[in-house]
């Protein structure tokens, strides 16, 4: 029997035990998902007939004090009940009593989200572009999510002061050229408040691009509606970062959702976080990769599981996923290979680990391999002269060839090689954004 049937028989099956006259028709109604959200254990046990043991649900409750439990009753479905303890659906969506098991490394903000906040709900780590919170609740508590701390904290919840107060900040940083509305998931917020939000990030000149990340198209696909497709075509340049982390969440539903997205004009991209027993093989990432292109959507990062509290028994070895970069790169088309990272504990942010093809080099020379281990050189040229490095870009004659070049400012390792820059050492505590924290 194909996946699709079994979803579909196992949905009409949840439907109906969570409403004896629940309509078939309610399923795809995404406000009806999230008014039946699985949020307790014995609600979860009715709907797949599963029943724990009683050690089991001892430390399952436990876990749930703690990290609070909320799975979407279509997440739900793709269960594979048979082998549920294997299932990477079941190990992303139900609480594991690992999750209480806190290593001396693991922090409640590993990533220093907090401390790069110059106003409420607004990161400002890099440069030229914020990270901005603009909704607290997700259609489901991943239980690798990198912000557990906030998981179910209904004093997170943003208001529509507090986000003006974000509006106001990127207002007042022109520098600040892209824009990242994350949560929570912002298409948990309604139609009116996401337009409200665009609305008013289009009104700043110095913005050229907006991005939301999102992972109803995975967990509440029937979210991505007309009338919410019809709103985002309203707020061109717009991108959508998606979170697919297995093949199986590929459904003829999130297939849709992704349709409708890629059919607005809108760029799609994943981003993959690495899990221990859920998709650390190079198999399962390669056969997601290839689900995504085949739906327009270009993978762009696969993440090293953060150093989060209760994420111990997900990660994985850095070399593991190395391997996996090693199973793309050359396997596959270039574009299905995303970037390998890990966003760097204390705020340092997203830091590229991928293989090494440069194996040395000469003064003339450069030696490479390729990803058959074939050993190669490229001779590099004879002679060479920095044209644009011997300008004067004052010059005005010159200046029109540098657009921006006004303001151009070079940050860390650029200040080394740019010729624009007399800098000769670093010293990273003066970095713009240790400044920022110190001024917030």
């Amino acid at each position: 029997m194909e996946m699709e049937t079994i979803y579909n028989q196992k949905q009409q099956e949840i439907a109906g035990i969570i409403s004896s006259n629940a309509k078939v028709s309610h399923w795809k109604d995404w406000r009806w998902q999230l008014q039946h959200s699985v949020r307790d254990i014995d609600i979860f046990e009715k709907l797949l007939g599963i029943k724990f043991t009683a050690e089991e649900r001892k430390k399952l409750d436990e876990t749930v004090k703690k990290f609070p439990l909320s799975i979407t009753p279509y997440y739900l479905s793709l269960i594979d009940t048979d082998n549920y303890k294997n299932d990477p659906i079941y190990k992303q969506a139900f609480p594991s009593i690992s999750e209480l098991h806190i290593g001396n490394y693991e922090m409640r903000d590993p990533l220093d989200e907090d401390k790069d906040s110059p106003v409420p709900g607004i990161t400002h780590r890099y440069p030229d572009r914020v990270l901005f919170q603009v909704c607290g609740v997700c259609a489901m508590y991943c239980r690798h999510c990198t912000r557990k701390r906030k998981v179910g904290d209904v004093d997170v919840i943003p208001g529509k002061e507090e986000i003006a107060l974000g509006i106001e900040y990127i207002r007042n940083n022109p520098v600040i050229r892209d824009v990242l509305l994350s949560g929570g998931d912002p298409f948990l917020l309604s139609d009116e408040n996401i337009d409200w939000i665009l609305t008013e990030i289009k009104k700043i000149a110095s913005v050229e691009v907006v991005r939301i990340g999102t992972r109803t198209p995975v967990v509440l696909p029937y979210r991505i509606t007309d009338d919410l497709v019809d709103i985002l075509k309203k707020h061109h340049p717009l991108w959508v970062n998606t979170h697919f982390n297995h093949p199986r969440e590929i459904t003829a539903s999130s297939k849709e959702a992704l349709r409708k997205l890629a059919d607005a004009g809108i760029p799609l991209g994943n981003q993959t976080v690495l899990l221990s027993g859920i998709n650390d093989h190079p198999i399962i990432i390669k056969k997601l990769v290839h689900k995504l292109v085949q739906n327009r959507v270009r993978p762009y990062y696969l993440y090293q599981c953060d150093l989060s509290e209760g994420l111990k028994h997900f990660r994985t070895p850095v070399g593991r996923g190395i391997e996996i970069m090693e199973s793309l790169i050359g396997h596959t088309s270039g574009f299905a290979v995303p970037s390998y990272v890990i966003d760097a504990p204390g705020g340092g942010g997203k830091i590229r680990v991928m293989p090494q093809y440069l194996i040395s080099w000469s003064h003339d020379k450069v030696v490479l391999r390729n990803f058959e281990g074939v050993i190669t050189t490229y001779q590099e040229p004879e002679t060479y002269e920095n044209f644009f490095g011997n300008m004067n870009i004052d010059d005005s004659g010159l200046l029109a060839m540098f657009e921006g070049a006004e303001d151009y400012k070079a940050t860390g390792i650029e200040k080394l090689l740019s010729d624009l820059d007399e800098t000769i050492a670093l010293v990273p505590e003066n970095t713009e954004r240790i400044e920022r924290r110190d001024n917030a």
